[in-house]
Parts: structure tokens; sequence; C-alpha cells
């Protein structure tokens, strides 16, 4: 038997320019090459360019399949999709790579040495693209189960340590979309590989949803540090002009609207917070005992002081 190799490429978000597809033309004169991708195999000879640096520089999707039971697909998906955090969990050494250039996240799945020769003595290739390419829809919608697939197809053929953690299990793993169960054939994944007993699943999710809770108080007490962060800046921005605030605060008060009295107390509130900061707590409750005395007649300020907690008099 000759040796067969597929090779087919797809341009998704944008088509390939004139001078693009001239310099496709330059790499292979028989290929078919469109605006949106570029088709050929070769049954003695070998594609006159690298694949990888093609997808950076050309497209968003890559299907190549050979006879000697070998199979590579790569989906490339804009830099914003995910975070690096996310996608190192599930790479391995060689079925699942996740590599990156200044735009985009490149997802490269391979299966290299399968022993299903019927299948690659019968797979021309050319069927792989629309069953796998709209896993690239699923991607951009931040589905991390091709991933997961991907880590499994590595675990199952022995890439991982025995010590490897498994990446968090995505949700709706035991639903895979029809792209997501052609990625399984593709890769020649066990059926039975990810099935777990009841036991071990509520485990799993247990753990996932501790793992879960704990990185969402760790974002919780990230946020409230910035937020202090901020309060504080701000107290001291106030307690810089400090004079400046009490000579407004009156001024809202001699208006003897329910409004200005809203708005003094609000001012108080954070002066009182500014004080405790920089000086004493002691040293505003003077000053707010003189502002008391200039406007003792407006009951309404009184009582809004003492519903806020600054006035007990």
């Amino acid at each position: 038997m000759s040796e067969y190799q597929y090779y087919e490429f797809a341009a998704i978000d944008r088509p390939l320019t004139p001078t693009e597809i001239a310099e496709l033309r330059a790499v292979s004169t028989r290929a078919v090459i469109t605006p949106s991708g570029f088709v050929n195999h070769y049954e003695w000879g070998d594609l006159k360019a690298d694949p990888a640096d093609w997808i950076r520089r050309y497209f968003d999707a890559f299907i190549y399949t050979a006879n000697w039971c070998s199979c590579r697909l790569a989906l490339r998906v804009p830099l914003a999709t995910f975070r690096k955090a996310e996608l190192k969990p599930f790479a391995t050494k060689y079925v699942l790579t996740v590599d990156a250039n200044d735009e985009h996240w490149i997802f490269d799945w391979a299966l290299d040495e399968s022993e299903d020769y019927d299948r690659f003595a019968a797979d021309d290739g050319s069927g792989w693209m629309p069953r796998l390419m709209p896993m690239r829809d699923e991607l951009l919608h931040g589905d991390l189960r091709p991933l997961y697939l991907g880590w499994l197809a590595g675990a199952s053929g022995g890439e991982l340590r025995e010590d490897a953690q498994e990446p968090e299990v995505p949700p709706g793993l035991s639903e895979l979309s029809p792209p997501q169960q052609a990625l399984v054939e593709f890769l020649e994944i066990d059926p039975a590989t990810p099935r777990r007993s009841v036991a071990e699943l509520r485990e799993l999710a247990e753990s996932a949803a501790a793992v879960r809770l704990e990185r969402e108080a760790k974002e919780r007490s990230k946020q409230e540090a910035e937020r202090g962060r901020q309060r504080k800046a701000h107290l001291r921005q106030l307690m810089a002009e400090v004079d400046k605030y009490w000579d407004a605060i009156d001024a809202q008060a001699k208006r003897g609207s329910a409004s200005g009295y809203t708005q003094a107390v609000r001012v108080l509130v954070d002066l009182a917070e500014g004080y405790t900061l920089t000086s004493s707590r002691k040293e505003f409750e003077r000053a707010l005992r003189r502002f008391v005395v200039r406007h003792a007649t407006r009951d309404a300020l009184l009582w809004r002081l003492k519903e806020a907690g600054l006035w007990s008099g």
C-alpha cells in the first residue's frame, strides 16, 4: 500500500487575501485553494510547509490523517477566550498541546499510534472537518469539554504521571455534543474510560464544589481587599481637605431641606471613618459636637444623625 496523507485547513474568522492565496499556491500547485481553505492529499510526497506555522498565520482549523494510523486536529481561537490558568490543567505532552501567539490560543489534538488499521485504510480524511470544526464554536463559548477529552486521551495513553491531578470536570461531560462525540471517535478514546462509580462521582462532585467554593472565596477576599484599599485612599484624600468638607456640610445643613440633611449625614459618615483612620474618633466627636451646637434647632437633621449612629445626645 502506498503512503497516503490528507491535509485540510479552514479559514473561518476571515477569508484569505489574494496575497495569502498566492503564498499557499507557491507551496502546492495542485491543492484546492479558496478564500476559505486549503485541501490536498499526498501519496508519495508531503506538504512542503509546517502546518503549525500555517495555523499561526492563516487558518482557524486543521485536519490531518495518514494511513500509518495517525491523525491530528488543530483549532485556533482568540486569546481573550480563555485565561492561561483555565487551560494549563488540560495540556498533555503529546495528545493535547496548548500553544499561543500574540492573538490566539492554538489547541492541537493528536493520535499517533492507532491499532485500528482498517479505519485508516478506509478513511481518506475528507469527512472529519465538517464533523469536528463546530467544536471551535463550543470553545468560543467557553466549553471546556473538548479539552477534557484531550486530557482523558492522554491519561488513558499513559502520558501522565501516576500522581497527576485530574482537571476539574467540565459541566455536561455525560452528554457530549455531536462534534465532541466525533472527537472521541477521532482520538479513539475508550468509551469506558470516563465512567466512574456513583461513590466516585459523588466524591468528585464534592471535591469540585469545594475547589469552586475555595476559588470563589479567594476571589471575594481579593475584591474586598481592593475595595478596602480604594476606600482608604478615598478617606485619606477627604481628610487632606477636611476643613473644606466641614464647610460643605455646614452649607448643606443651612439649606434646611431633607436632601441637604441627607447629603450632610452621608459626608459625616465618611468623615467619622476618615478621622478614625488618620487621627482618632474622639477628635471627630469633638468636631461633630461643635457642628451640632451650630444646628441644634434642626430636629430633622439631629434625627438623621442619631439614625446613622453618629449622635446620641
